[in-house]
């Protein structure tokens, strides 16, 4: 394990989501905390994210939203599938269920998502080196399809692929919201053949459901990088090289009204546990533990 190279891109999701989430990233970046953000361009903040990106140099991508808030695609904005009847998205399982009924018009979930890449352009002044799904969106039925043609259309390399070795061992998770990453996971297992089809790419180990929250601790992390390493050199033993995103979503807490994508901040948004997420990432002794493992911190574009 000891000469084994880690690359590991610490990717901060939901950038642009409230001032307040900016800096908090933007804090643990600075502290080396983490080495990426996934911005959301529907954000209320996402202008000011993208400003605070150039000015520290962090690498950004796009955290693409189908489920919450407001389209960025003006001819969306009013008549379209992917609105409920409050004029907002779906939201997380809101448009799952939709999509379930055959409600959701793939050509609009298609426009939607190159607005995004569009807009994400514009705000940041470069496409984006990688992109992925605001909950987990992007993996699902006939969305993979639009998603992975928009990524080979734009040439965007890389995405996340939401498989998580060892989240069956999680008994911490509660049971609605492991049957919901179970649900992700099936998507995900579904999603390969057509990203790979695409040309598409991904790191070697995903990891963000069970260290979520607040179950992340510098243990929950450590064990999750290391157990997932382990169980990967058995598989392919000659490796000397492999590639982790460890998906996290640090910040201060929002307080409404400010925040959110359109319809202001949601609970966990506003709750104590993206200030821990933070004060867990920043740890010193999780710092040494990188050290000690061989582990290198990045952004998709060091691949």
């Amino acid at each position: 394990l000891r000469m084994l190279q880690v690359k590991l891109i610490v990717t901060g999701d939901d950038f642009g989501y409230c001032p307040r989430r900016n800096q908090g990233i933007v804090d643990c970046f600075l502290a080396g905390a983490i080495s990426n953000v996934s911005l959301l361009v529907n954000g209320s903040a996402a202008a000011d994210a993208a400003k605070l990106a150039r000015r520290y140099n962090i690498p950004i991508g796009l955290h693409a939203n189908l489920s919450e808030g407001s389209p960025v695609c003006e001819v969306l904005k009013t008549n379209s599938s992917l609105l409920n009847q409050d004029g907002f998205f779906h939201g997380k399982m809101g448009f799952r269920t939709a999509l379930s009924k055959g409600l959701l018009n793939m050509s609009e979930v298609k426009q939607e998502l190159k607005a995004q890449v569009e807009l994400f352009h514009e705000l940041t002044g470069h496409l984006p080196p990688h992109m992925d799904g605001h909950q987990h969106v992007h993996v699902l039925p006939e969305v993979r399809h639009v998603f992975a043609e928009v990524l080979e259309e734009y040439g965007i390399k890389y995405t996340r692929v939401p498989i998580e070795p060892g989240l069956h061992n999680c008994d911490w998770v509660p049971p609605s919201l492991m049957d919901f990453y179970l649900g992700v996971e099936e998507d995900s297992f579904n999603t390969v053949d057509v990203f790979t089809k695409h040309g598409i790419r991904w790191p070697d180990i995903y990891i963000g459901l069970s260290t979520m929250g607040r179950n992340m601790s510098v243990s929950s992390i450590r064990s999750a990088i290391d157990s997932a390493v382990l169980q990967l050199t058995a598989k392919a033993p000659q490796s000397s090289a492999v590639t982790i995103e460890l998906m996290v979503h640090p910040g201060y807490p929002s307080v409404p009204p400010v925040g959110g994508c359109g319809e202001g901040p949601d609970d966990f948004s506003q709750s104590w546990e993206r200030l821990h997420e933070l004060q867990t990432l920043i740890k010193p002794e999780l710092q040494s533990h990188y050290k000690s493992r061989n582990i290198q911190l990045c952004s998709f574009k060091d691949l």
